[in-house]
């Protein structure tokens, strides 16, 4: 799951990107307003934790841009103790939660998860796909109850999938979900069609079905009820 965090405090943003990148999340950071606009535009993100104070704008602006564009995306706003308006501002424009600095990253990881959740699997500890189920809070999955040994590539993989079963994905999409700012400085995409290959033997050795079609010409489309 890819989380873009929106802080201009390096050193707490800093903070932030490693201890989600230890839990098991792809982080983007931003610094500022014009950056922030930049990385929304041209990725998907799960969630992203925007600060309201930033430099060349405000982190409210950056909510509407997300809920007019991506309203799938989880809104996690950070704010300061005397930002009480701004606060119910941004949860009345859609964001689905907020933090007041100083926090503990726990408390935000809790918090992530959560939000995940809700907008993701409706609040469930778990998802099931046909006889695959995921547990997104401990990053793990199995099949008939036989636990899936996944690189952190291939499970961030198999969240994707399953957060769009039965759309078609891109190989491009993929490539951005899984690799983000760094997708530019590959010399080419054959790595989606090894993790997906990958994906794909394990879930069968382990008694799944094949849930992963190829849709030529197109991408990829995971299907299982």
């Amino acid at each position: 799951m890819r989380i873009l965090i929106i802080e201009d405090e390096q050193e707490l943003n800093n903070a932030i990107v490693t201890y989600l990148q230890q839990e098991g999340y792809s982080c983007d950071a931003a610094y500022d307003f014009k950056e922030a606009s930049l990385k929304i535009a041209d990725l998907p993100y799960t969630c992203v934790l925007v600060d309201l104070n930033l430099p060349h704008g405000n982190g409210l602006d950056i909510v509407r841009l997300l809920k007019e564009n991506t309203p799938e995306t989880g809104i996690i706003i950070i704010s300061a103790k005397n930002a009480l308006d701004d606060r119910i501002t941004g949860l009345e424009i859609g964001a689905d939660d907020y933090l007041t600095k100083p926090f503990h990253l726990s408390e935000l990881n809790a918090r992530l998860k959560s939000v995940i959740r809700r907008r993701n699997f409706n609040g469930q500890k778990s998802v099931k796909a046909g006889v695959l189920e995921v547990f997104p809070d401990s990053a793990e999955a199995q099949v008939l109850d036989k636990k899936l040994t996944l690189t952190k590539k291939e499970y961030d993989l198999l969240m994707y999938f399953v957060s769009n079963r039965n759309r078609v994905l891109t190989k491009d999409s993929i490539a951005e979900h899984l690799w983000g700012d760094h997708v530019e400085a590959l010399d080419s995409l054959d790595f989606v069609y090894t993790h997906i290959k990958n994906l794909r033997r394990k879930i069968m050795d382990a008694g799944g079905e094949d849930y992963i079609q190829t849709v030529y010409g197109l991408g990829y489309k995971f299907a299982a009820e």
